[in-house]
């Protein structure tokens, strides 16, 4: 494989493995955007914008920047993607003491795949809430990241000798086998350790999310170093992919907007969800910055393009029967455009068109993905996210196995594709 091929999936595999949380991505793709000379906005203050560079968060897991070209605009390019992936998440009061030795309670979060939960070094990462006093006595509530760099928790599988049909296929039941241990001892205290990593009282720690994740490290594999694997490829690859496009656009000629949203994996049915309102504020609030009118902010969206980019399947080489029959897409055979007939995806004719035409002048190859007519597909956060801001869109991708597994596997050329295709889109002139 060619070395910035490479270069560009070792990028990939280190903000990832930055990201343990959705609260980590936001997080460092903020620290990114404003050491890019990026200003950071508040959506609890009015905004002073003209000509120029910006970003605002939502809930610090959701994020939206923006780049208001020098010269009048007259659409918005935008580009989608989310920041969280099926994990188990910690219930309130998590401790369950049990014959000497401690478990944490969780829960799932999104349609994961359990059985490789099993047997993996994990840990902890998201945020807690602390309680903090002014001089005034007021009680205010600071967020605090939370990663704790160690392995600390393993959910441990049951000998086959004590369970002979353990390889038969059977059903797991979560709430009985999937809590991790973390303690052999009854007195451990995860808000001890918290407090500890925070530098905080453990009584000022109010709540928290936090959630758990696979310690193992991405890497670079394959005969000729052709595939990579991480956790939280999907979406975290999308992420970092638009991000890399997003920033190394110099010929924008229309607004672009780059979106990392939220709670994808369990629905995006939340304020830092696609389904809500995050992206249909930050828009309006530009077309009122910049003076234009109610009409002239509909005429923008109806000019305006959106790419939904959320990782795609790709042909399985021991399970070529779930694949449709003539759509396979393959893993560095370049970005995956993905149609359903039932709306699950938002692609249509003209929206495939002109991302076809984008794929060809950034010389990046596409492929096309359809499910086998007799499995029903996920969805993703296009046709959500035109819920609330009606524009053409085109569910895009890359193609991966193993996905909702805590460890994943995708191509080296693959991410290097999606940012050239990415940087195109913000480049390009459309015409529909």
């Amino acid at each position: 494989m060619q070395t910035e091929k490479n270069k560009r999936a070792e990028g990939l595999l280190s903000f990832i493995e930055k990201s343990p949380s959705a609260f980590h991505a936001i997080k460092n793709i903020a620290d990114e955007l404003e050491s890019n000379g990026f200003v950071r906005l508040s959506e609890k203050e009015p905004w002073q914008i003209s000509a120029g560079k910006y970003f605002v968060t939502r809930n610090n897991s959701s994020i939206i920047s923006f780049i208001i070209p020098k010269s009048d605009f007259s659409s918005f390019r935008i580009t989608a993607s989310h920041s969280d992936s099926p994990c188990f998440k910690i219930k309130e009061n998590p401790e369950i003491k049990t014959e000497g030795i401690t478990k944490l309670n969780v829960e799932k979060y999104g349609g994961m795949i359990l059985a490789p939960w099993f047997d993996r070094p994990l840990s902890v990462a998201g945020r807690v809430i602390v309680r903090q006093k002014r001089g005034d006595e007021k009680i205010v509530l600071k967020e605090k990241l939370v990663n704790i760099d160690k392995n600390l928790l393993m959910i441990p599988n049951l000998a086959v000798h004590m369970d002979r049909e353990t390889n038969e296929g059977r059903k797991i039941n979560v709430q009985a086998e999937m809590m991790p241990v973390i303690s052999l001892g009854e007195n451990f205290s995860l808000r001890k350790i918290i407090a500890q990593e925070t530098g905080t009282d453990e009584d000022k720690i109010v709540s928290h999310d936090l959630f758990l994740y696979n310690r193992d490290k991405g890497t670079i594999w394959g005969a000729s170093d052709e595939f990579l694997g991480s956790p939280r490829l999907d979406d975290l690859e999308c992420a970092w992919t638009t991000l890399a496009g997003f920033l190394e656009s110099s010929k924008m000629s229309e607004a672009g907007v780059f979106c990392v949203f939220d709670n994808e994996e369990v629905g995006s049915s939340s304020m830092q969800g696609a389904a809500g309102t995050f992206l249909r504020d930050t828009l309006r609030r530009i077309s009122d910055a910049l003076g234009k009118t109610c009409e002239e902010h509909r005429i923008l969206l109806a000019k305006s393009f959106m790419l939904s980019a959320d990782n795609a399947h790709a042909l399985h080489p021991n399970y070529a029967e779930k694949a449709d029959p003539v759509n396979r897409p393959k893993i560095n055979g370049g970005v995956v455009i993905k149609f359903n007939a039932a709306q699950k995806y938002t692609t249509d004719a003209v929206s495939a068109a002109v991302f076809k035409e984008i794929c060809k002048k950034a010389e990046v190859p596409y492929q096309i993905f359809t499910n086998n007519s007799n499995i029903s597909g996920g969805s993703t956060l296009g046709n959500i996210s035109l819920s609330q801001v009606s524009v053409p869109c085109v569910d895009i991708g890359l193609a991966q196995w193993a996905m909702h597994s805590p460890f994943e596997s995708a191509g080296v050329l693959d991410a290097d594709f999606m940012t050239r295709a990415v940087k195109s889109f913000y480049e390009a002139e459309i015409e529909i």
